[in-house]
């Protein structure tokens, strides 16, 4: 299994949380030398702070606004690829009932194991990686054995509107799941949540530079959005942590064809 951002091993609070902290240290830090500077200061120079202050806040802005579409996307794109898998689940154990007589028990048996066997994986967080192993091991060996039952049905049946419509959608399956597991290794990548971090800590430390330069500290406003755009940041990641975060793909779509059953 390929490895994960570096970032991926901590969770989305751990990090929120850093930042806020660094922002509140970066925003006391240009807080005092403001202070410090303050005297040696003209006019013009302040105004041009406010005029950069107002540039990283732009900045910020933008960045928060693309790197959420980018997570959001990934989410939306996630959620698709769990029906898509669901659906031709569905397909596959509707068109087993095509299969010879003999085969659609054992066929139905394996569906049903197989099922089990993608919702108990959907649980597993992607940190954990060797029990992930185990897991996708037998899944492939739940996979082989369909096959298995489907090359044999071939041989004895091999109608293409009875045994051939089965085997395509084994295939549809089978490739539905390998494009689900590509989209849970696709994440926001780092560089870009490491520039946010980047961003997001200098303004705290340009905003308490403006606050010194002006000799008043204003900490109501300052502290209410800094955590503002820390839950900003924190859905942000939340987002882009399949089985890792808080925020989670539906898994209703399986869990409803497990009730049902294949007919």
């Amino acid at each position: 299994m390929s490895s994960q951002p570096l970032l991926y091993d901590f969770s989305s609070a751990a990090i929120t949380t850093a930042l806020f902290a660094l922002l509140i240290l970066f925003n006391e830090v240009g807080f005092r030398v403001g202070r410090f500077v303050q005297d040696r200061t003209d006019e013009e120079i302040k105004t041009l702070t406010g005029a950069i202050q107002a540039s990283i806040l732009g900045l910020l802005a933008l960045l928060l606004g693309f790197t959420f579409s980018m997570s959001m996307q990934r989410y939306d794109n996630r959620s698709q690829a769990l029906i898509a898998e669901a659906n031709a689940i569905g397909t596959v154990a509707l068109r087993a009932q095509l299969l010879p007589a003999q085969y659609q028990p054992q066929a139905s048996r394996l569906l049903q194991q197989y099922i089990a066997a993608r919702i108990a994986i959907s649980k597993i967080d992607l940190t954990r990686r060797e029990q992930r192993a185990r897991d996708s091991r037998q899944v492939t060996d739940l996979q082989n054995q369909l096959w298995s039952v489907a090359v044999q049905a071939a041989h004895d049946d091999p109608r293409p509107v009875t045994s051939g419509v089965f085997i395509a959608a084994l295939n549809e399956m089978i490739d539905a799941q390998g494009r689900r597991n590509a989209l849970l290794q696709m994440h926001v990548p780092e560089v870009v949540l490491l520039l946010l971090f980047i961003v997001f800590i200098a303004s705290g430390g340009i905003l308490g530079y403006s606050s010194g330069l002006s000799g008043r500290r204003v900490v109501a406003p300052t502290v209410m959005v800094s955590f503002l755009i820390c839950l900003i940041v924190f859905i942000i990641i939340d987002l882009d942590r399949p089985k890792r975060g808080f925020i989670q793909v539906d898994q209703s779509s399986l869990l409803m064809l497990q009730q049902s059953g294949p007919h």
